[in-house]
């Protein structure tokens, strides 16, 4: 009970990111700690219990969507075009830009993108995790990554721009 009690706010923070509807993300979590408690014997503290528990979460809310038919849409290697952005970094935006337009704007992004974009900045996921979690390659993921990205920036250059006019 006091791990549920310690993690079970933050992981509802993370569901929601995923499923939008507050239910479904409460339905999630309860899903995860379910599976967590079940499979506690291969919980190998190689990383945090959060860490461990967050990645489950992740992967429910993943199932839910793609039951829902709301497909992460799988491009194999050959379909892209592999983009090399050593500029990872820079996700600086104009000061005029609030932490609310960037979230409507990563809302509005392809899911093919959102999810890649969701777990690389607002998760934290290194590409070789969001690669096993998307059961995408890596390659796919930084592509995806740059053009949702590219993406992002566009939609808020448009955001600032209609601000000013």
């Amino acid at each position: 009970m006091q791990l549920y009690n310690q993690y079970c706010n933050g992981m509802l923070v993370v569901a929601l990111r995923f499923v939008k509807d507050t239910m479904e993300a409460e339905d999630v979590v309860q899903e995860a700690f379910i599976k967590a408690f079940s499979k506690l014997e291969q919980y190998k503290a190689e990383v945090s219990f959060g860490a461990w528990l967050k990645r489950i979460v992740i992967n429910k809310c993943i199932d839910v969507l793609k039951s829902k038919r709301q497909r992460v849409v799988e491009l194999e290697a050959y379909h892209l075009n592999v983009i090399e952005d050593n500029n990872d970094d820079d996700w600086t935006i104009d000061a005029g830009i609030s932490i609310a337009d960037v979230k409507l704007a990563i809302e509005a992004l392809p899911e093919k993108y959102k999810y890649v974009v969701l777990l690389y900045l607002m998760e934290g996921y290194d590409h070789k995790e969001i690669s096993e979690i998307l059961k995408i390659t890596e390659i796919a993921s930084r592509t995806q990554l740059s053009r949702g990205k590219q993406k992002l920036k566009e939609v808020l250059k448009l955001k600032r721009n209609g601000t000013r006019s």
